[in-house]
């Protein structure tokens, strides 16, 4: 599994600048809160495999790469024709357990707390 949070690929993809980090992790932290509704069993499969889709780009794309693995297999799962089940419900579970992980790796940068009372 890839590492959970590479914190010099995420300097680099935002120059290091705090400001802009903090809005980035305050974004990915706001989004966070729809995706894990929408990464529920129940959802419609369009539903879970978009959100899927959408935490991989945004995780890799802040250098959260364990979460855009995690993400990677369960939109697989659903391009597969994997619908409903254990199999999906595992890897749901996963990817939500990923996504809260992510969140607290993030606390450095925007705590939850600062950034709710913005």
């Amino acid at each position: 599994m890839s590492q959970p949070f590479d914190r010099a690929y995420f300097d680099m993809m935002t120059g290091a600048d705090k400001a802009l980090q903090i809005e980035i992790v305050g974004l990915f932290r706001e989004q966070a809160e729809l995706w894990r509704r929408q990464l529920i069993p129940d959802a419609p499969t369009q539903v879970w495999r978009d959100a899927a889709h959408t935490v991989k780009g945004s995780a890799r794309g802040l250098g959260l790469f364990a979460l855009g693995e995690v993400c990677a297999d369960l939109e697989a799962l659903a391009k597969g024709g994997a619908v409903e089940g254990g199999m999906v419900t595992r890897a749901m579970e996963r990817a939500r357990e990923a996504l809260g992980e992510a969140l607290e790796l993030l606390e450095p940068i925007a705590p939850a707390a600062f950034h709710s009372a913005a």
